[in-house]
């Protein structure tokens, strides 16, 4: 019928293309299989395909499309499920040898739903870290996964997986998730575009208890990510925190929403972070051309927040306890942990309530701290990481331009590479990571645009004018080899 073309469609692109007969759906997914036969390998993106069904589906969109009928927004789009995400027919391993071998899922989450109804074709799942803990994505379960600008390094985590198979160009899209910078993270490491959303935006029951994770999706184009929120967000009444109908298309709203007027803050550091300097100088240019983009002054913003990094790594302790069965898993099962998920189990497995009081007061005063400083800006840029991606393997770096992290910052110094992402899942805030350049090395380094909660319209425009200024490569050398590669 038709040629995919050489530089994998984005969602969008293969969703209208397939619709308006260029190519049909299973030529998509054809090519989708043949460039996870050749690179996954490498990347190791999937831990688990379905082949079969994706062509079930695939068979069944183009039947759809000789019958003109319209098969959805994402219609015939072959996708990635982040190995956190339940997907109906395939295992849910969490990354973790506890679940490795598990049955299949009978459900699809509400998230993932939405999109099969949009005519989006899950294939596979994506590797994740263990229960989603760290910002690198190397487990016990299943190795390393690696990033598709350089195999030596990490595509983030937790959603991994997902960025590196659309960074590699193996699918157009994959979901993501996102409790504390999770979607973003491997969108700054990957060269993508990563929006974790306003909480409650998209539904979700099974939401842990520290209220701060919110799905998402990997992809390359604003306009992807805009489609996407259209297509999943909407109350459930199975999750009692989900948002009203936001009133708006988003896909629409990045192309006409009016920003003018909007108070624009830079910040390289919020106040508490060490900060690469080349990073520090390809992101601080990247808000000088939004603003100019957006037709605003830049302000330089003075944030003082309440110690974010250690309130956020106490969070989420207790939504570990019930990513186990503590009578099947706890003791017997804790040599098959990562140590990190090991760690956070034993220090908390006796842990008395009034322990809990301090993180929540921290919190609360940080939820202060954020609502004071949008009183006096509209919009929030900073740096995405710390630092461009690190050893695929991990761990992080605990040295950042000469200063020892560990020295000043303790036991936090872990997340220092990646301070600024947790703030908007402490504080329900929306935030994206758009690509800002590359490094020396080659690397991706993101722009984070955070915003009033409940605003998803301003920051995902504001991601949009800058795409149409400073446009980036929509996908790694080895997914595009004909790319030119610009360093900004």
């Amino acid at each position: 019928m038709g040629e995919v073309p050489a530089e994998m469609p984005s969602a969008i692109e293969a969703a209208d293309a397939i619709k308006q007969g260029h190519y049909t759906a299973r030529e998509l997914l054809e090519r989708c299989i043949a460039e996870i036969e050749a690179s996954n390998g490498a990347l190791n993106a999937f831990v688990h395909l379905d082949l079969e069904h994706a062509r079930i589906q695939a068979d069944a969109v183009d039947a759809a499309v000789a019958r003109d009928e319209d098969p959805g927004p994402f219609g015939g789009v072959p996708i990635g499920v982040k190995d956190l995400e339940d997907c109906a027919g395939m295992p849910t391993s969490h990354g973790s040898l506890l679940y490795k071998d598990g049955p299949p899922a009978t459900h699809d989450s509400i998230h993932l739903s939405r999109l099969r109804a949009a005519g989006a074709i899950p294939i596979g799942k994506t590797a994740a870290p263990e229960f989603g803990t760290l910002q690198y994505t190397h487990t016990k379960a299943w190795g390393t996964t690696r990033n598709a600008w350089n195999t030596d390094r990490t595509p983030g985590g937790s959603s991994g997986g997902s960025a590196a198979a659309v960074a590699g160009g193996l699918v157009p899209m994959a979901t993501a998730s996102d409790g504390g910078g999770s979607t973003r993270i491997p969108a700054g490491f990957s060269g993508l575009v990563g929006m974790k959303p306003s909480f409650g935006r998209i539904p979700d029951p099974m939401a842990d208890p520290s209220q701060t994770a919110v799905y998402g999706v990997e992809v390359t184009t604003v306009r992807d990510s805009a489609r996407h929120l259209d297509v999943v967000s909407g109350p459930d009444d199975r999750d009692r925190m989900s948002l009203p109908p936001a009133g708006v298309s988003y896909e629409e709203a990045i192309e006409l929403l009016d920003v003018s007027g909007l108070r624009i803050a830079w910040s390289v550091d919020m106040g508490y972070a060490v900060v690469d300097p080349e990073v520090a100088d390809i992101a601080g240019a990247a808000a000088h051309t939004l603003a100019e983009a957006a037709k605003v002054d830049l302000l330089e913003s003075d944030v003082t927040l309440t110690d974010p990094v250690r309130t956020w790594l106490s969070a989420g302790g207790l939504t570990l306890w019930l990513d186990i069965d503590f009578d099947e898993h706890y003791p017997d099962r804790l040599d098959d942990l990562t140590p990190f998920v090991r760690m956070g189990l034993e220090a908390t497995v006796d842990r008395p309530m009034r322990t809990m009081v301090r993180p929540l007061r921290r919190r609360l005063q940080l939820e202060e701290d954020v609502a004071a400083m949008f009183e006096d800006i509209d919009v929030l840029l900073t740096p995405m990481t710390a630092i461009p991606a690190f050893t695929a393997e991990g761990p992080p770096p605990f040295t950042i331009a000469g200063e020892d992290l560990a020295e000043r910052f303790g036991p936090a110094a872990a997340a220092m590479n990646v301070p600024f992402s947790m703030v908007a899942n402490l504080c329900w805030n929306p935030a994206i990571s758009v690509p800002a350049g590359l490094s020396s090395d080659g690397l991706p380094v993101g722009l984070q645009i955070m915003g009033r909660r409940h605003r998803d319209d301003q920051v995902l425009r504001l991601a949009r004018l800058f795409e149409q200024a400073q446009p980036w490569p929509r996908h790694a050398p080895m997914g595009t080899p004909d790319v030119d590669l610009v360093t900004t």
